[in-house]
């Protein structure tokens, strides 16, 4: 029979295993977070980005400026209402004041406008026009099961968008609908973070 070890043991074992932090990982781990802090109060308030980036040294500035585009890249999203809109040129515009190339960024950006613009405008059209199918086959499908049930030939005024079945069908639609938006995004977002 083997030996029974303690927790205390088990993770002196895990921890001599995985070995001392290179001061690589020291860094990310204390001026990450710090970077995170700066991207959430960028967001809030009216703060210089690049001036608050350049408060720490040369050694820091590098992780703080990799977790405030972390942050302000996840930031971009499609824009639901207004508050989403101003969100999203708030994180373009500190991303293209920390980023270093800014034509490469301002390529995505256009292209990422693109989508956000077809977004609002083309998508809301979609959407209604998506809606007004769905309840007006949702209508049909009950009359029809009425019908059949009842045996009588009368149209009855159903409200359909009531309807749990009729409310589950048309979150599943706008969810397929938004994702090809969303999917966009995200290979845009993945060439945002790639550029220096």
């Amino acid at each position: 029979m083997g030996i029974i070890k303690t927790a205390a043991e088990i993770a002196k074992e895990k921890l001599a295993k995985i070995g001392e932090p290179t001061e690589q990982e020291r860094l990310k781990w204390k001026y990450g977070p710090e970077g995170e802090k700066l991207a959430a109060l960028y967001l809030k308030e009216d703060v210089n980005i690049l001036s608050e980036v350049k408060k720490y040294d040369d050694k820091a500035r590098k992780f703080v400026v990799t977790s405030v585009n972390d942050i302000l890249i996840r930031n971009i999203n499609l824009p639901r209402n207004e508050a989403a809109r101003k969100i999203n040129k708030k994180a373009m515009d500190g991303l293209k004041a920390l980023k270093n190339d800014k034509v490469a960024v301002e390529n995505v950006f256009s292209r990422m406008r693109h989508v956000l613009d077809h977004y609002v405008q083309e998508g809301a059209k979609q959407k209604k026009q998506a809606y007004e199918v769905l309840k007006t086959e949702f209508e049909e499908k009950l009359q029809q099961a009425i019908r059949k049930q009842t045996g009588v030939n009368a149209r009855m005024k159903i409200d359909v968008e009531k309807q749990p079945q009729f409310q589950e069908e048309w979150q599943r639609m706008q969810a397929q609908m938004e994702a090809q938006y969303s999917n966009l995004l995200d290979e845009y977002k993945q060439e945002l973070a790639a550029i220096g």
